[in-house]
């Protein structure tokens, strides 16, 4: 591939963010619009956690098999069907007749989605090649993420007041179209030299497994938790757990390599990566519900609420990457772990009437917390991995952050809809403490994980996995040679 000249890779740079925009802020802009889709299509709330979870589940079922194709088959190739997905997709939610439909052109959007963000971030590591230029190109795909995600709820609301839900889906048709006549003009194809060998049972395995554990969450509440259904869903992902762990090991090129788990600082930015995205998730579940069916407030007011978080979304991720550079990511983690349970602790005390300070201190704190903890779990799950496994343990970060917004909507969405006692407007307020309560346990989660991760000893069994890794590669480089 010939070297682009700075201002070609700083507009491929721009194509690629502007994918990764429309596909982070899909995940929340839907959020204040669930009341209006409730209304208009009879939905239940089982229906409305479905619209969230169907999208980020078929993200994170595909998102490493959608770049070990386009290592394989052509990255630019990849992205465009991927742009050309996700704008379809987009256009069939915006006419869908029924919740049903919804959730089914949810997953056309998301089989685009997933071709997008592994795939862009590969085209600008290969396109920006100075190791200082590709680090402020990473940087500020990675503030593009915080953004989009913060600004979700509060676009969302504004479209859903002003033109209606459906609008929230058209929002992404002219960015979509748009980045596909830009990349077809100036993204460059690249291939990688050597792909990864392609894992189908493997990726088979994975969807089963989070499809599964899902389901059984999310309509155990409203079916019962002894369902045939909800039994043998629970069932069949716990088989795919056992059925992947042994098959993974056996694999030469595995969908995710089990030997990575052996590194502290990777196993735990999985799980922070999980409990954080999980408790934003949820958040922006619930709070959508509340605001809007508890308080009554229409999705622009709703919106308008939620700008303190965003605002400490988008401007807090530039300072926690100038601290993971400076001082490591021990100070981002344990304030974004601090900031989600003083978060939970302050809505602990919602009510229904409570006064607006008190889900605004909430906001606030939560978007401190996320503008600081997202930034570092890339940095944490790479730290000490070799240069030739980087790509893979961030794709495994990636995917984690989809597991987790599922596991949100899942877990605290069904934690509050059984827990509602009475007209839905009066017992919401009270229901949602539980859902809180779980954010809480979430937050302790990453503290305590952000400590522990940082430590030399952390640091220690990274660098012994990377040895690993080295050891058991060194026979095929010599056999290449």
């Amino acid at each position: 591939m010939p070297e682009l000249d700075r201002r070609h890779r700083l507009l491929v740079l721009v194509i690629c963010c502007s994918s990764l925009f429309v596909v982070s802020m899909d995940a929340t802009i839907v959020n204040l619009a669930l009341p209006a889709i409730q209304a208009d299509l009879s939905a239940s709330v089982t229906s409305l956690q479905w619209t969230i979870d169907a999208y980020t589940l078929t993200l994170a079922s595909l998102l490493m098999l959608a770049g070990s194709t386009a290592d394989r088959v052509g990255r630019k190739r990849v992205f465009r069907i991927g742009l050309v997905l996700f704008g379809l997709g987009s256009l069939l939610c915006s006419v869908a007749p029924s919740a049903g439909a919804l959730v089914g052109f949810r997953v056309v959007q998301a089989l685009g989605g997933a071709m997008l963000n592994p795939v862009a971030m590969s085209i600008i590591v290969n396109v920006f090649t100075d190791p200082r230029e590709r680090a402020r190109a990473i940087g500020v795909w990675g503030s593009v993420v915080g953004l989009s995600m913060a600004l979700g709820p509060v676009i969302g609301g504004a479209l859903v007041d002003v033109v209606g839900w459906r609008s929230v889906f058209w929002i992404n048709v002219p960015v979509v179209v748009a980045a596909v006549v830009l990349a077809t003009r100036f993204v460059p194809e690249s291939r990688a030299p050597r792909p990864r060998r392609l894992d189908p049972v493997g990726q088979l395995l994975m969807a089963l497994l989070l499809g599964g554990a899902t389901f059984a969450i999310i309509e155990g509440p409203a079916q019962g938790w002894t369902s045939p259904g909800v039994l043998a869903c629970a069932a069949v992902a716990f088989a795919a757990l056992v059925a992947l762990l042994p098959w993974e090991r056996s694999r030469r090129e595995p969908l995710l390599d089990p030997r990575f788990f052996r590194s502290v600082p990777f196993a735990g930015a999985t799980v922070i990566a999980v409990c954080a995205f999980a408790s934003l998730a949820g958040f922006l579940f619930v709070n959508a519900l509340y605001l809007q069916t508890a308080r009554g407030y229409s999705p622009l007011h709703a919106g308008l609420l939620t700008l303190p978080m965003a605002a400490m979304a988008a401007v807090l991720p530039t300072v926690a990457g100038r601290l993971v550079a400076t001082r490591g990511a021990r100070i981002p983690l344990v304030v974004g772990g601090v900031g989600i349970v003083l978060s939970g602790v302050v809505l602990l005390w919602l009510r229904t009437d409570s006064p607006l300070w008190v889900p605004i201190t909430a906001y606030v704190l939560f978007g401190i917390a996320f503008g600081m903890v997202n930034p570092p779990i890339t940095n944490t799950a790479v730290s000490g991995m070799p240069a030739a496994q980087a790509g893979v343990a961030s794709a495994v970060a990636s995917t984690s952050r989809q597991v987790g917004t599922a596991l949100g909507v899942a877990v605290i969405g069904s934690a509050v809809t059984a827990s509602v006692v009475g007209p839905l407007p009066t017992g919401l307020a009270e229901a949602t403490h539980v859902g809180w309560a779980v954010q809480i346990a979430c937050g302790a989660v990453v503290l305590v994980l952000g400590l522990v991760t940082t430590t030399a000893w952390a640091r220690r069994s990274a660098t012994r996995t990377a040895e690993l890794f080295a050891t058991a590669d060194a026979p095929a480089r010599a056999g290449v040679a």
